[in-house]
């Protein structure tokens, strides 16, 4: 990827994050088939030149926003993985990623609530996959459960995303009834008792 976003110019963000609004609004209002770059950049309050300095076209864009959103995700996730207690660094690294989308609400309701855009939702289930995975190879578990009753290790990775995956987006399309924190202890909570159960 290029550079991390703290060398990024000041400038550059604030035309970024214009165009990312922009595009979350019209989002609302219409397909993405009929969105144009006229009209994000009429929203936004540029120009079509600084809108082209920055994405080739639409589908750049929404691939940029999508990997800009991974690396989000990856520096919160991975910036807890230093924690001294290994059970709670699971609720943690969660409570983390739901408070960063609490706090990008807009933009997060757009593209992973939203059928329109499923980019953003295939780069996150593919993250959270990730995630999942090496969580079950740390803790050495390739079957998992008791000797009759074992759990094939892609079984609980595709469980695992995809309970997690659709419990965002319900959140999201619910207008996050919960907080971070309590939505973060439910989803340990219930992942926990099943694992005993």
């Amino acid at each position: 990827m290029s550079h991390s976003k703290n060398h990024t110019d000041p400038r550059i963000i604030r035309t970024r994050q214009l165009i990312k609004n922009a595009f979350v609004e019209l989002l609302e209002e219409m397909e993405i088939e009929k969105m144009t770059v006229s009209k994000i950049t009429e929203r936004a309050t540029i120009s079509r030149v600084t809108f082209y300095f920055h994405y080739k076209d639409i589908p750049d864009m929404l691939e940029k926003m999508a990997d800009s959103m991974i690396e989000d995700i990856q520096t919160i996730i991975y910036s807890k993985m230093n924690e001294k207690d290994d059970n709670s660094m699971d609720w943690l690294m969660l409570t983390s990623m739901l408070e960063h989308f609490a706090e990008n609400a807009n933009f997060y309701k757009g593209t992973l609530g939203s059928k329109k855009t499923p980019i953003f939702i295939e780069r996150l289930s593919k993250k959270v996959r990730e995630m999942i995975t090496k969580r079950i190879e740390q803790k050495g578990m390739q079957k998992l459960g008791k000797e009759k009753d074992e759990i094939q290790k892609d079984i609980a990775i595709w469980y695992g995303s995809s309970a997690l995956i659709g419990t965002i987006v319900s959140w999201l399309r619910n207008d996050m009834p919960y907080t971070p924190h309590y939505l973060a202890k439910q989803f340990y909570l219930l992942a926990h008792k099943l694992e005993l159960d």
